[in-house]
């Protein structure tokens, strides 16, 4: 705000000493709230956008779940959103598309937590953290894990099938790093691995079977932070 406010008495004191004429200081006004107004609908626009695209992932899954993805078009997905399917196009030309991008907005959540893993200190409370936030992830991409898991036969014939296991490989490569000190032996990796893999399958194999999801969040977080540090109940 002080800078705004140091920038505009600096262009008052630059400015002639002339009073604008009644319809240039009309005018003026005219323009500054055509610009405001824009800059009211541009964050709301996005918004919307983003609000679409999200419930066009939704209801994709739900059909995939229900139908399977071979069985799952384009159109019933519109017809499910009550929109046309030129809309659809808009944001996904294909069911592909939306598998894609569940995928990359998972991993763009990974690349996020390693990011922020990358800027901390390595400390005991740091991977804590490291290890809730995936755990957070995890849980929140079940459904997206879940889809994946029952269409493997017909997503691995995919183009992108091949590439999703790579990005995968590279993303648990960043989080043992970010678990693990630097030259950290095998069996410190090892640990690392097998304790972010307990998280998928632990959550994966119980998410369907408990009623208060907090609480298996709690226990897997619980034992997956024992198994990091190398302890257990006993």
């Amino acid at each position: 705000m002080n800078e705004q406010v140091r920038g505009v008495t600096a262009v008052a004191g630059s400015a002639p000493a002339v009073a604008a004429r009644p319809e240039e200081h009309h005018a003026e006004e005219h323009h500054a709230e055509r610009r405001q107004a824009g800059s009211h609908h541009a964050p709301h626009e996005t918004r919307a956008r983003s609000d679409t695209r999200a419930r066009i992932q939704q209801v994709a899954l739900e059909l995939f779940a229900e139908r399977g993805y071979d069985k799952t078009s384009l159109r019933e997905i519109a017809e499910r959103l009550d929109v046309t399917k030129a809309a659809l196009y808009y944001h996904f030309k294909s069911k592909e598309d939306i598998v894609r991008s569940l995928v990359e907005d998972y991993f763009g959540q990974i690349d996020a937590l390693i990011a922020w893993a990358k800027a901390q200190p390595r400390t005991p409370e740091t991977r804590d953290e490291i290890l809730g936030r995936y755990v957070r992830i995890v849980a929140d991409g079940s459904d997206v894990f879940r889809m994946l898991h029952h269409n493997q036969a017909a997503l691995n014939s995919l183009s992108s099938a091949k590439q999703r296991g790579d990005l995968f490989r590279e993303r648990m490569t960043g989080l043992i790093d970010a678990l693990t000190e630097p030259g950290a032996s095998l069996r410190e990796r090892l640990r690392a691995a097998m304790t972010l893999g307990g998280v998928s399958v632990g959550w994966m194999f119980f998410a369907d079977q408990v009623e208060d999801r907090s609480k298996l969040c709690a226990a897997v977080l619980g034992i997956a932070t024992d198994v990091a540090r190398g302890t257990s109940e006993g």
